[in-house]
């Protein structure tokens, strides 16, 4: 499945997913009858797809997971919105970024200003009414603009506002939705697994 994880690669047709098409990877792909996942497996893959898809690893998904089931709601659509609040992640959906990867490392090289702040921390989580903005000294840097400028053909959530494209800065306007999230994915399966 792709997962969006190298950036503009992966918006071409030259993606290596799309060259592959449905052959399982490894020497022998083509000549290798896969089984059909099942329960356990299944809710493993969900799980393993999220992470990836986010840039985690196991333990701060799991505390993730934790402080959704504390959060009133649906536990499946606050795990979702937690991670969908983290910086590295509004910063890729604003634009600024062409992947989450190169989102994570903008912010740890303090491109990027919350509220004003410089804020070096990907996990850090923003709130409606935060203004996220790049630093005016990384305005010129050009895998910024580039991923800018590509990313209005993209489109951009609804829970998001461009407040000033010159400026690079936009806002949070409201709290993520599920149906803002354009994943694939089925969280009810991850629930599942964690509540065994």
């Amino acid at each position: 499945m792709k997962l969006f994880l190298k950036g503009e690669r992966c918006y071409k047709p030259t993606c290596p997913i799309e060259k592959r098409g449905t052959q399982p990877p490894g020497q022998h792909g083509r000549n290798v009858r896969r089984a059909k996942l099942i329960g356990y497996g299944e809710q493993l893959r969900e799980k393993q797809k999220v992470k990836r898809i986010y840039g985690m690893l196991e333990r701060q998904f799991r505390l993730y997971f934790q402080r959704a089931m504390r959060m009133k709601g649906v536990t499946g659509e606050n795990l979702l919105s937690l991670l969908e609040r983290r910086l590295d992640n509004v910063v890729y959906r604003f634009g600024y970024a062409t992947s989450r990867a190169q989102a994570r490392q903008f912010v740890t090289h303090g491109h990027v200003l919350v509220n004003g702040r410089k804020v070096d921390i990907p996990s850090f989580q923003v709130k409606v009414g935060d203004e996220i903005a790049v630093r005016e000294g990384s305005r010129t840097n050009i895998h910024i603009q580039s991923a800018f400028q590509t990313a209005s053909g993209r489109g951009r959530p609804t829970w998001l506002e461009v407040v000033s494209p010159d400026e690079m800065r936009g806002r949070v306007i409201a709290l993520p939705r599920r149906e803002d999230i354009g994943q694939n994915i089925n969280e009810q399966l991850i629930v599942e697994l964690y509540s065994k």
